[in-house]
């Protein structure tokens, strides 16, 4: 998943094994030549960077282009029997070269920037992918990786396919006019709560479900204040499953600030897997339409 730029705790698999300093030389014989690349010349061996891409591929029928994934990408489950090159905001270039690939294929925001412009400039084509956390920025992912593996025809088709479900989806709660006040939670740290606002994912996902998201005033993952969680009147507040440091209902609800809202007040939780909500990839649909249920229950026409 998804993610984050700004968690502070780096997490994922260990590094593959590193190369020798004569590898890394030879690799970097001829800088900047590969960027801008759009299609690779030979795709038998790609990495994929970035849990939703290595969907893409799969849901394309083209795995057998790959030779390695970063550890975000956890779907589908066959996905797992590839090497791992590290977690996809703290790549080492060692790690990624090392599976002597043809090409890298990787999300955009993948780093740290000092190691993505090391892979950049050598003789492995670099593919970079947008990340738009909308139903348009799916599609363009999707036709972005098709290219990149020559397949536009099968990525056309899926992009098809996938903007009629996204459509669908996004309907379901049109009629709904109550609309529910959302506060994700990324983490607490020292007591304080780490919040999405404007320009993530999470932001993406509550409006795509119908959801208004509690927090205004500032983008990206931030602490808030007691005073602002409760000025936020959140009516729900939605976590992640399967990332990030636990935090139980009681620490949750225990805290002050959360305590005093309408969510807190009502218990009111939802936690969703954190890949398959913000994963903006082939499943974002069924994500929407889990979480419009999860939020409106009934209300939800299908």
């Amino acid at each position: 998943m998804r993610f984050f730029p700004r968690l502070s705790t780096v997490r994922g698999s260990i590094f593959g094994p590193v190369i020798g300093l004569s590898m890394a030389v030879i690799a970097l014989q001829s800088a900047s030549a590969m960027e801008g690349t759009a299609v690779f010349a030979d795709p038998s061996k790609i990495v994929a960077v970035g849990g939703s891409i290595t969907e893409i591929v799969y849901a394309l029928g083209e795995e057998k282009h790959l030779v390695a994934r970063d550890s975000t990408s956890r779907y589908p489950k066959a996905a797992l029997d590839l090497p791992d090159v590290g977690y996809m905001r703290a790549l080492s270039p060692e790690g990624v070269l090392s599976v002597n690939p043809t090409g890298i294929l990787a999300l955009h925001g993948s780093g740290p920037k000092e190691a993505v412009d090391v892979l950049k400039k050598t003789s492995v084509p670099f593919i970079e992918v947008p990340e738009h956390y909308s139903h348009e920025g799916i599609l363009e992912k999707v036709r972005i990786v098709g290219k990149a593996l020559g397949v536009d025809a099968k990525a056309e088709v899926l992009a098809r396919e996938l903007d009629a479900k996204l459509t669908a989806a996004e309907k379901q709660t049109t009629s709904i006019k109550e609309r529910k006040r959302i506060l994700f939670v990324l983490s607490i740290q020292g007591g304080k709560i780490l919040a999405a606002g404007s320009e993530t994912a999470a932001d993406g996902m509550v409006k795509l479900a119908g959801g208004v998201n509690a927090v205004e005033g500032f983008s990206g993952y931030k602490q808030m204040s007691d005073e602002a969680i409760i000025t936020a009147r959140p009516d729900v507040i939605l976590m992640m499953s399967n990332a990030g440091p636990p935090v139980s209902d009681d620490e949750l609800f225990g805290n002050p600030s959360i305590a005093s809202t309408p969510a807190g007040k009502a218990r009111k939780l939802i936690r969703i897997d954190g890949a398959y909500l913000l994963g903006f990839g082939p499943r974002t649909a069924d994500a929407i339409h889990d979480l419009a249920v999860s939020l409106y229950g009934g209300q939800v026409t299908d």
